[in-house]
């Protein structure tokens, strides 16, 4: 079955590959900065970060890629929401628990992770206003509009107004 792609698809695709580019980007300078900073912890401190955000942040544009391939379904509703949300709330208690793990990590150096945990997260949100602002999305869209012959058709099944006869 040929089914509808929803428009949005071409945005997150786009996202998610801009993000690994930048998550690779992101990993060499930090593994550099961390490395000057705080030696081999500081360069594991800071790839952990980049990697950490880079997975928890392609989960939303990934369930929602996911959710995608049901438009056109009765379902796709309650499956699109079923799956983002689910993909949110995963996300969310995943990193609450790896944050509690890496906590107490002697080798974790915590100002280099934090700095580039929040370099990798504004990166992201930066990617995602320029994609945001350069795609070409109609603003109405996913929809299909009635052809003229449908119209007429239409217009011959309705009976026609008499609007002469009226009561005062």
């Amino acid at each position: 079955m040929n089914r509808p792609t929803v428009s949005s698809t071409p945005v997150l695709r786009t996202t998610l590959l801009w993000s690994a580019a930048a998550t690779a980007g992101l990993a060499v300078i930090g593994a550099l900065v961390g490395w000057a900073v705080g030696g081999v912890d500081g360069l594991w401190s800071a790839l952990v970060a980049v990697v950490l955000a880079a997975v928890f942040l392609g989960f939303t544009g990934a369930s929602i890629l996911i959710a995608n391939r049901w438009y056109g379904d009765p379902l796709y509703v309650p499956i699109f929401f079923g799956l983002v949300m689910g993909a949110w709330l995963l996300k969310f208690v995943l990193f609450i628990v790896v944050l509690l793990s890496l906590r107490d990590q002697p080798w974790l150096n915590g100002p280099v992770f934090f700095v580039a945990l929040v370099a990798s997260v504004l990166v992201s949100l930066a990617i995602d206003v320029v994609v945001m602002l350069k795609m070409r999305i109609p603003h109405v869209s996913d929809v299909t509009l009635p052809t003229a012959e449908e119209v007429a058709e239409g217009a011959a099944d309705r009976p026609a107004r008499d609007d002469t006869a009226r009561e005062d």
